[in-house]
């Protein structure tokens, strides 16, 4: 991946700290019940409540995936979704959990479908938070190797709403072919309280192979956000919203012009309020690696100039939440010489100034610490991430993040 440090393009507005009186948050350390080699955290809240998920190996030799929940202070006593041996375990391409609401999760994680390194979704569902959990749900239709992965969920009422990279396409092309013209899709799809699937609908036909998808709920409904790839190998943000029976053509949220011919492992994230919006994203367009945010007021019609939040020398995995005050804070990798590397976060105002950075925790650029994870509790930050060593394991923390001056500034 090109991660040369500086420059950023003409319209990116650029970073200026402006802490405003607003002291860094506060780190409080939340012991996490997961044990070593525990991997592939994921958060979820609701309302009051924060949920923590993560992968963890079974004396078997496969492995279970599991979850907590933020009860006074402290992380409950694990509860198992699922296990098995046939789990697919990836660095980049983790399960999650969903809150429906009404005592109801939902969860997902991934399982080989055979021995060509090829995988499929699986999604349960729990009508007692999470005591017991129904028989798993494949969302895709097609029976094809191929790969399907990458999931944002969501919610529409009492139906769980998914998305997700699907490979069926990729899979039909003969293995001689040239890369260029295997092709992912992002495709979505709800699944009923009683488990039924709903209608399967076709976001875009070409997307990046293997960077995340990002899913936030704005008035005018649910904007899912993830890398574009276009035929001559433009691999910039795109985002489309559900209005009440389609998505909307997708748009670019900038036009950063990254041309690569391979996927950089590297999705966005989004986050939403009401009509407000904010992408946060890593690119390397112009050999100039940075993660930027862009902010829109109109539910993703529209997004104003990006600004750049990186010190300079970022590995990108992003992650961003809406704060209560209208800013957002957004979290990312930062190299901070040879492997070693910092989970880092920064609060960003829509008219483009920024707090000042702070440390979560030290990690390490190698693919084992994984993509750090954040939520937001009302001005409760908790966040979670892996620490990678000769047995990983899941750690988490949290903060309060004080409101910012009036109007952002």
């Amino acid at each position: 991946m090109l991660l040369a440090a500086t420059g950023c393009g003409r319209d990116t507005r650029s970073a200026q700290a402006t802490p405003l009186g607003v002291s860094p948050p506060t780190l409080e350390p939340l012991a996490a019940p997961a044990p070593p080699g525990s991997a592939e955290p994921n958060l979820a809240v609701d309302g009051g409540r924060a949920y923590l998920s993560w992968l963890e190996p079974t004396p078997d030799s496969g492995h279970a995936l599991r979850f907590a929940t933020l009860e006074n202070g402290a992380w409950s006593p694990p509860r198992t979704v699922a296990q098995g041996k046939r789990f697919f375990v990836n660095w980049a391409d983790f399960p999650s959990l969903h809150v429906l609401g009404g005592g109801r999760l939902a969860a997902h994680w991934l399982e080989r479908s055979g021995d060509t390194g090829s995988y499929e979704v699986r999604v349960a569902l729990s009508n007692d938070g999470g005591a017991t959990w129904g028989r798993p749900i494949t969302p895709h239709r097609d029976a094809s190797a191929a790969e399907h992965g990458f999931v944002s969920l969501w919610s529409v009422g009492d139906t769980l709403a998914i998305a997700w990279l699907d490979g069926r396409k990729y899979a039909r092309i003969p293995i001689q072919e040239e890369a260029y013209s295997k092709e992912m899709m992002l495709l979505s799809t709800t699944i009923n309280p009683d488990g039924s699937l709903g209608q399967e609908r076709r976001i875009d036909e070409r997307t990046c192979d293997c960077c995340q998808t990002s899913v936030a709920t704005t008035s005018r409904g649910p904007l899912v956000a993830y890398r574009d790839r276009t035929t001559d190998e433009i691999r910039d943000i795109q985002v489309s919203r559900f209005e009440r029976s389609y998505w909307t053509p997708p748009k670019v949220v900038h036009a950063d012009g990254w041309k690569v011919d391979y996927c950089p492992v590297n999705g966005p994230a989004v986050a939403a309020s009401g009509d407000r919006a904010a992408v946060a994203w890593f690119t390397a367009a112009r050999d100039s690696a940075r993660v930027q945010v862009a902010f829109s007021a109109d539910a993703g019609d529209s997004f104003g100039a990006p600004v750049r939040v990186d010190a300079g020398a970022p590995a990108g995995r992003v992650g961003a939440v809406m704060l209560e005050d209208g800013a957002v804070l957004v979290s990312w990798i930062e190299r901070t010489g040879g492997e070693q590397t910092e989970v880092r976060a920064r609060r960003v105002h829509p008219d483009g100034t920024m707090d000042a950075p702070f440390t979560v925790a030290a990690s390490s650029a190698a693919r084992a610490s994984g993509f750090p994870r954040i939520a937001a509790l009302g001005d409760t930050i908790v966040l979670a991430w892996t620490e990678p060593g000769s047995a990983s394991v899941v750690r988490s923390a949290r903060a309060v993040v004080s409101r910012g001056a009036e109007g952002g500034r």
